[in-house]
């Protein structure tokens, strides 16, 4: 077994994990500070992997508008409004005020944020009412991470790179050590990992993989989530996951330019389905309307009508049938005067290389290579020929979780020597947030954490190493023991997945809630065994059990729309339960007890 000591540890790979350690690093540089991270750093996770039409930064610079010192106050209000008021006010805020200088620490390290006219150039994203989001293009997300990766290289941080903590190890209400494994090793005696370390911060970020349809890349299973519910720290807004329409085969969020484009949606017996889905006598124009607007409001949300769009992509699949984007022909019926004055002046604002009239009137195709051309060559790079006819297959894919390990202002959780931040962290969001407030959400939080740790880590006592000692005897014990179980890891991972696609993704019913709880249930009696796929996989799914069990309790919960949390009276429906107001503007606070998993509805901080 490997006995590993350091002052803190960050755990996870990606902005919020880079940027915590650096702070850390730079709060105390005679303090030793470790990352661990399950992949390759700069190569795994979500930002170093993550690409979209134009990934945004979301932050209130000083040009901002509307121009002033209180500029972010706005941004604050958009945040907790957009997010349902079921998110914090005074985390809302923190992220707000924190938005400019988080910009202004990424464009030091060399970020290339675009501009125009001598100035950052900002964008409107989805329910703000002002221009705050900045970009560098589709790669922001992998442009920010190289660029901590840089930093962080140059700083005395010690890395661990293929080591995935799979728990804390916990004395008296405070953390003081973890346990990980080396995923490259096979031998559970070399495989495991003891941390003894007083302070500890979760980057770890959401829990994708809990479906079978996401834009995660591998090894986001929750960890961090299932890590901090067996601590015993609470987790708040785990019903909110944000879900929508991606390429099946490249994992490609298709929001703006591919859904302005106004694509056909045909399923593979080559029918449109959009039509049948509206209510019966919808007029043409409005179709189209909320299709190209589909564009602006990725992913689903029950406050913007376009979920009937992901409804019926949803339903298409439970009927056994894929779904595809077609850019070969208008959709039947479709005339470029059909769409709206507002509609079609927003169509005009997007134009990049202006092909004309007439080739914009003819098809779908010739939109995209006005609006988007980049996106064309990206798919054929990744074996889609859009140009030549080729349909892009896309499902109902789980994208972001709003929620997380239950925060405050300085990204403490409610156990002693336990930060988290980014995805892995719930209480900032709510039930959605504007596009971009999940890059800022890792630089500000990040930078709060690694700060804050330094002001609060402790030492640790010889009763303290003992018990870690235990813990980890415990721990290789446990990993030794995997070879033994009812079900192959890999099996229980794809029935877990089944499980979370029929009841909690687009479309969520009383019945199919309960009916997911009960089979979930009956697979976590069963005890999985590492096979093909190694220890770390045999962990992380077991841990997956437990994330989705709060996803299930919290959304089962909730009898009510909200955000991306779409309850229906029953599952014929495609029109959902309406949000219900103020009897829950509350969030659902939960955490481990005697007795289990149990749920507390309160008020946020307002």
């Amino acid at each position: 077994m490997n006995k590993l000591t350091c002052d803190i540890l960050v755990v996870g790979g990606g902005g919020g994990a880079l940027r915590a350690a650096i702070a850390a690093k730079e709060a105390n540089p005679q303090l030793h500070v470790a990352i661990a991270t399950k992949g390759m750093l700069g190569k795994s996770g979500v930002t170093a992997t993550a690409c979209s039409d134009r990934m945004a930064f979301h932050a209130a610079l000083a040009h901002t508008e509307p121009v002033g010192p209180d500029s972010w106050k706005y941004h604050a209000d958009d945040i907790y409004r957009i997010g349902g008021k079921v998110s914090d006010h005074n985390l809302a805020e923190v992220l707000a005020r924190e938005g400019k200088e988080a910009f202004r620490f990424l464009e030091e390290l060399g970020v290339p944020f675009a501009r125009k006219g001598g100035v950052v150039d900002q964008f409107v994203t989805d329910g703000s009412d002002y221009a705050r989001a900045c970009y560098t293009g589709p790669k922001t997300a992998v442009h920010i991470e190289e660029a901590l990766l840089r930093k962080t290289n140059q700083m005395d941080i010690t890395i661990h790179q293929f080591t995935a903590v799979h728990q804390l190890i916990v004395k008296a209400g405070r953390v003081i050590g973890a346990l990980a494994v080396r995923t490259q090793e096979d031998n559970p005696q070399q495989a495991s990992v003891i941390f003894a370390v007083p302070a500890v911060i979760l980057a770890t970020g959401g829990g994708g993989l809990i479906y079978e349809h996401n834009v995660f890349p591998g090894g986001m299973t929750g960890d961090g989530f299932a890590m901090a519910y067996e601590a015993g720290a609470e987790l708040v807004n785990m019903e909110f996951i944000q879900i929508g329409i991606a390429s099946t085969k490249t994992r490609f969020n298709c929001s703006g330019s591919m859904m302005r484009a106004l694509p056909r949606l045909i399923n593979d017996a080559g029918e449109e389905i959009l039509a049948k889905y509206f209510p019966q006598g919808t007029a043409a124009q409005e179709v189209f309307d909320t299709l190209f607007k589909k564009g602006a409001s990725w992913p689903v949300s029950y406050e913007h009508k376009t979920h009937i769009i992901d409804v019926a992509l949803y339903k298409e699949w439970q009927a056994g049938r894929k779904v595809f984007l077609d850019y070969s022909e208008n959709p039947a019926g479709f005339d470029f005067s059909l769409l709206t004055a507002e509609v079609q002046a927003r169509y005009q604002s997007e134009i990049r290389v202006d092909l004309g009239e007439a080739r914009r009137r003819h098809s779908p195709l010739y939109r995209l290579m006005e609006i988007n051309p980049a996106s064309i060559e990206w798919f054929l790079e990744r074996g889609i020929d859009i140009a030549r006819g080729e349909a892009v297959e896309v499902a109902a894919c789980a994208q972001h979780f709003q929620g997380g390990i239950k925060i405050n202002e300085q990204a403490r959780t409610t156990v002693d020597g336990l930060w988290a931040v980014g995805e892995t962290a719930g209480g900032q969001h709510g039930a959605n947030r504007p596009g971009g407030n999940a890059l800022l959400d890792c630089q500000v939080f990040g930078k709060i954490a690694g700060e804050d740790a330094v002001r609060k880590q402790g030492s640790l006592t010889s009763e303290d190493m003992a018990f870690i000692e235990e813990a980890g005897s415990e721990f290789a014990t446990k990993i030794a023991g995997l070879s033994q179980g009812d079900i192959a890891a890999t099996a229980m991972r794809q029935t877990l997945q089944q499980i979370m696609k029929q009841s909690a993704s687009i479309i969520r019913t009383e019945a199919g809630l309960a009916q997911g709880e009960i089979e979930l249930k009956e697979l976590s009696r069963k005890v999985p065994f590492s096979d093909k796929k190694g220890l770390s996989y045999c962990l992380e799914t077991k841990g997956m059990l437990v994330t989705a069990a709060m996803v299930l309790a919290a959304a089962a919960k909730r009898d009510e729309s909200r955000g991306p949390h779409l309850r229906f009276a029953d599952f014929a429906d495609n029109t959902p339960i309406g949000r219900k107001d103020p009897e829950w503007q509350k969030y659902i606070v939960m955490k481990k007890s005697e007795q289990g998993l149990v749920l507390d509805v309160r008020k946020p901080i307002e």
